[in-house]
């Protein structure tokens, strides 16, 4: 009976060897295939997402506004490039850019050129670090601590692309309240440098925007709670922001793993209500640090919103649609 016993325990053995091979060989093979559609095929399957927000005073026109954020602009990523250029042809009535444009010191034309006739839409903007300095290889792990500390890389010509900006019209929002009229629609903006790097000056701006305005905007690349909360005391109805991109590696029925700021994973994209007055949106982003050339379960996007008058319909829809199919992105 005993010598039985051995002989199922080895055969046992001798079963489980090759069954483990396979598996770690198969785990193995999933992780090599998802490494390669996060970096190949997701991360240029660029998509563009259309939103409702009911934010403007009751009695104003709708609003179309493109959300712009995170390229990180590359000068060789001409698919990218092709890709925002075709926005244009969405005729938005304000373009909103909230940062992170730069990935290389080379990398302002690229910009330029693929904003191209955006430009010559009303356009308000604010920076991100990334626009500031470039990026630099750091441990994946310190995504999960969110007070690690930063390190910047070489300075960018964030000057240059300001002056690109600001000579074709867009207005500059950083520690500054803005109004203008868009549509039909006066808009109160206003705009902070980014909390990421403790750029942040909120004074410079606090206080209530314009009651007249029919819509009051605040801008800030980096959604910090501290800020978001200041932009709340003094009114605003809607803070639109970047940075997190989206949370860029998610896993499906979970999302986000990380945000990369003190934001909850719940808000890392899209609207969202920021107490009972507010609303935010997020976007999560064109681009990637090209030392983390990957995106899963978190398409690169750009946001159509359709802002609206409180009182119509406040159903929100949240769908994605797609300019032509660009093929996956070889640099």
């Amino acid at each position: 009976m005993i010598q039985g016993l051995h002989g199922a325990s080895r055969r046992a053995n001798q079963l489980s060897r090759p069954t483990l091979q396979q598996l770690a060989i198969g785990t193995a093979a999933a992780g090599v295939a998802g490494l390669a559609y996060a970096t190949l095929v997701e991360r240029n399957a660029f998509a563009l997402r259309h939103q409702t927000l009911p934010v403007l005073e009751p009695g104003a026109t709708p609003l179309r506004v493109l959300h712009i954020s995170d390229l990180h602009m590359m000068p060789g990523q001409r698919l990218k490039q092709a890709w925002v250029q075709e926005l244009a042809g969405l005729a938005p009535d304000l373009v909103i850019n909230t940062g992170d444009n730069l990935a290389h010191p080379q990398a302002v034309p690229a910009v330029v050129q693929a904003l191209g006739g955006l430009l010559s839409v009303p356009g308000l903007f604010v920076f991100g670090s990334n626009d500031y300095f470039g990026p630099t290889a750091k441990n994946p792990l310190k995504y999960f601590k969110k007070n690690h500390k930063r390190s910047h890389g070489e300075p960018l010509p964030w000057q240059d692309l300001r002056a690109a900006f600001t000579e074709r019209g867009w207005l500059d929002a950083t520690h500054s309240v803005r109004e203008l009229e868009v549509a039909g629609v006066r808009v109160a903006a206003a705009g902070v440098d980014d909390p990421h790097i403790g750029r942040d000056r909120y004074e410079t701006i606090e206080g209530r925007p314009n009651p007249l305005a029919h819509l009051r905007l605040g801008l800030t690349h980096s959604p910090e709670p501290r800020v978001l909360d200041r932009f709340a005391d003094d009114g605003y109805d809607l803070v639109m922001a970047g940075h997190t991109h989206g949370g860029q590696l998610c896993l499906p029925f979970y999302g986000a793993l990380v945000t990369n700021c003190h934001l909850d994973r719940s808000r890392v994209k899209g609207p969202s209500a920021w107490g009972s007055t507010m609303r935010l949106h997020v976007s999560a982003g064109l681009g990637t640090s090209p030392y983390a050339p990957a995106r899963f379960c978190c398409r690169p996007e750009a946001s159509l919103l359709t802002l609206t008058p409180v009182s119509d319909d406040d159903s929100d829809f949240d769908h994605e649609g797609s300019l032509p199919p660009i093929s996956a992105e070889a640099n």
